[in-house]
């Protein structure tokens, strides 16, 4: 067997492998062997059926399967032999006239090339890292909706802007007829709110439902309607109270302290509020590092310039498919799909030059912390190594979910060299400051 490539430019080339009759007689002989010891041919005892009637009957497709497999192991390890970084898959060159007859064969294979390039994370214009932190504001907030929610309940006999008011939203015509809690912080406009001000146990309230909520899941709760049926609903319901009441803000005392924290961890206000501030920046962080993770990527995609192989990876998209795919659907794919493709080969080449691994006992020790998260969630707070273990196992026997932590701890990595190595600019600001900057005032 010989094997030849042929550099058509830096990023296309062509193998060329030729097959000889000695790579496939011997293996093609044995497999005829075994198939006439086996036959089953009317006229014939098993075993007797001459060699020539079998060679007749079986040996052209014995032949060509074989020769399929040899080429097929032939250029795999060529491939690696040779540490060639394809992209796609080789595409065999077209052939309708192979005479299978003759002693030898020649196959010839394209290859589209992954470029060769530098990745600079020192870009002249830096990168925003946010850093942020959960200030007064947000920790009094977060306290006076904790004091709400084990408070106590008292009732009143007027709407006040702060009172929860129960009652059942009606229109007969469309079917609604829906009990609910509400507070009038979640209306849209203060003149609906003006509305229940005042109002008393048993009074009714005419309201239109364009418009009444910022959100038409608020629309859905309120009205027990499905997400279709809420979008651009206009229509009249009356509200009918049922009942009225305020809630009582619990004690900041030892007693609520345990009810948020059975391990008695939290003894007075100051270590409530650093807490509730440690808590929350852990999740800030989260969100910090996943705009970081796209900004950098942005960056990198848009500022590392390299070519690729496009009319062979748009003629392989054609096949690699579960369908088929004609010239005009393979280009349209091959575009949507061009930015992701830099991406990964820019990720690679990261990954090959930082020296960045994920090792098998990284995956597992992330799936174990991941389900103690978990499991602390349920009240299960100090779960035993053996029991961390098993569920582990059986986490990671799922292939599709170690490959998605194996793709989070890689992004988690790469974070750590974005933030030493790129040219950052660390902006520290409050969680709502952040929402407004980055979402837009939404």
């Amino acid at each position: 067997m010989n094997i030849t490539r042929e550099n058509v430019d830096a990023l296309n080339a062509v193998v060329k492998v030729d097959i000889a009759k000695e790579d496939y007689s011997d293996k093609v002989e044995k497999i005829l062997t075994d198939y006439r010891k086996t036959a089953n041919i009317p006229g014939f005892r098993k075993g007797h059926v001459p060699m020539g009637m079998v060679k007749k009957q079986y040996g052209k497709a014995v032949l060509v399967d074989e020769v399929n497999k040899l080429l097929q192991d032939a250029l795999n390890k060529y491939l690696t032999e040779e540490k060639l970084d394809v992209l796609g898959q080789p595409l065999p060159k077209p052939q309708d006239d192979i005479n299978w007859d003759e002693d030898g064969f020649s196959f010839e294979f394209e290859l589209g090339l992954a470029p060769e390039f530098d990745v600079n994370l020192k870009g002249k214009k830096s990168i925003t890292h946010y850093n942020i932190v959960a200030d007064d504001k947000m920790i009094d907030e977060q306290i006076e909706r904790i004091q709400k929610q084990y408070g106590k309940l008292v009732p009143q006999d007027i709407v006040e802007k702060d009172s929860e008011i129960t009652g059942a939203y009606k229109n007969e015509e469309s079917d609604i007829d829906n009990t609910v809690t509400l507070t009038l912080d979640k209306f849209k406009g203060k003149a609906t709110a003006k509305q229940f001000v005042g109002a008393k146990v048993g009074d009714v309230i005419v309201l239109q439902t364009k418009g009444l909520f910022e959100d038409d899941h608020d629309l859905m709760h309120a009205l027990k309607i499905e997400h279709g049926d809420a979008h651009g609903l206009d229509i009249e319901v009356t509200f009918t109270i049922s009942g009225i009441n305020k809630r009582e803000l619990a004690d900041l005392d030892q007693e609520l302290f345990d009810k948020l924290f059975p391990n008695k961890d939290v003894t007075s206000v100051t270590e409530l509020k650093t807490k509730i501030k440690d808590d929350a920046e852990k999740q800030f962080k989260q969100q910090s590092d996943q705009k970081l993770l796209n900004d950098v990527t942005e960056y990198l995609v848009e500022n590392t310039k390299f070519d690729l192989p496009a009319e062979f990876l748009t003629k392989w998209m054609q096949t690699a498919g579960e369908k088929e795919m004609d010239e005009a659907q393979a280009k349209e794919e091959y575009e949507k799909s061009e930015k992701s493709l830099r991406y990964q080969l820019i990720e690679g080449k990261l990954i090959q030059d930082n020296n960045v691994e994920v090792t098998v006992e990284d995956i597992k020790g992330h799936a174990k912390e991941m389900i103690k998260a978990q499991m602390a969630q349920f009240g299960q707070m100090n779960p035993t190594d053996e029991e961390l273990e098993g569920v582990a196992a059986r986490v990671l026997g799922n292939q599709e979910e170690a490959r998605r932590i194996s793709e989070q701890l890689i992004s988690q990595k790469l974070i750590g060299v974005y933030k030493e190595k790129a040219n950052l600019k660390v902006k520290e600001l409050s969680y709502e400051k952040f929402v407004k900057e980055v979402y837009g005032d939404k």
